[in-house]
């Protein structure tokens, strides 16, 4: 769907001011776990919280693509390192849906609860992705009607709620964006395989649960 609105971890997290540990992740997301990925378009030099997108009301500064499009996402070695020699210091995005994973997205407070119970169920959880706001959850790649089907079994879904499917993305770390830094709030463990995602049925069910509770219902931006 659409957006509605060791060495492995030091690679996902170090941090420098040439921003080298970009263009490894990008890397290792791209060629090791084959997912796409593109370089964002990144703040505006001259106002963080600003996109250096043309769009004055840009609602994810720095945080989306650009140019390329999203289209050009690739597990193409030889482009991404392109493209981040020529931008070292652009987000790294991923291109949900596919093959790729797929995402749900909640406020940071809400994503917190919804972590929590399913922990307390025992549900295995992948990597989460985390900016100042909002947390992404990833989950395994799902068609547009799956995801209709179980929203429709819903009596309420907040429209807080975000689905990042096919056509989708979402930034990943160690990018820095307008909003500020992306990180992982639930690491990937290290390995050579592309990691684990749960299915999104049952973390639909949990934030649901925990955005209704919240009382986090309200569309934001």
């Amino acid at each position: 769907m659409r957006e509605i609105l060791g060495k492995r971890r030091r690679l996902l997290s170090k941090r420098s001011d040439g921003r080298p540990e970009l263009i490894s992740a990008a890397l290792t997301f791209a060629t090791e776990w084959q997912w796409p990925v593109l370089p964002g378009v990144a703040a505006d030099p001259q106002g963080r919280s600003r996109c250096g997108c043309p769009d004055a009301e840009c609602t994810v500064p720095g945080a989306h693509p650009f140019d390329p499009g999203l289209l050009a996402a690739t597990t193409d070695a030889r482009m991404v390192r392109w493209w981040w020699s020529n931008r070292p210091a652009a987000p790294v995005i991923l291109a949900t849906g596919g093959t790729a994973p797929c995402a749900v997205s909640m406020p940071a407070l809400a994503a917190s609860h919804a972590l929590t119970a399913l922990d307390r169920m025992g549900m295995r959880l992948g990597p989460v992705v985390a900016s100042p706001s909002r947390w992404a959850v990833l989950v395994k790649p799902y068609t547009l009607e799956q995801l209709g089907e179980l929203l429709y079994a819903k009596d309420f879904v907040p429209g807080s709620l975000r689905f990042h499917g096919e056509g989708g993305y979402v930034a990943l770390p160690p990018s820095e964006t307008g909003e500020g830094e992306i990180r992982w709030e639930r690491a990937p463990l290290p390995g050579s395989a592309s990691p684990w995602v749960p299915d999104v049925e049952a973390v639909v069910d949990a934030a649901v649960e925990a955005l209704t509770r919240t009382g986090v219902s309200a569309p934001e931006l």
